[in-house]
């Protein structure tokens, strides 16, 4: 009897498509966006164990890195949603696409 192991080949996948400019730059907006948040956030993590007063009073510069926070994350996470909403509505005009 003879042992055939050759399995049916698979149809191969379409190779997907390169994002575009927009996605691109999304993806670089929401990078830099969330890095600069989580950044300011350890900036004032060590700011506070190195000088708890200065950081309790929000004196000089430790203003404006308590605000980055409450504007980057925010903002990031916005632009991430608009992202997923931009790569859904590709693969599904790609998906429509290749039904015809």
């Amino acid at each position: 009897m003879a042992n055939n192991n050759k399995r049916p080949a698979k149809p191969a996948k379409p190779a997907p498509e390169p994002a575009s400019r927009w996605q691109r730059v999304l993806w670089a907006m929401v990078g830099s966006i969330l890095g600069v948040g989580i950044i300011a956030i350890a900036a004032l993590l060590i700011g506070e164990a190195v000088t708890p007063v200065a950081i309790s009073d929000a004196t000089g510069i430790w203003q404006i890195v308590a605000f980055v926070p409450n504007v980057a994350l925010p903002l990031g996470f916005i632009l991430m949603i608009v992202l997923l909403i931009l790569t859904f509505v590709k693969r599904s005009r790609s998906a429509e696409g290749a039904g015809k």
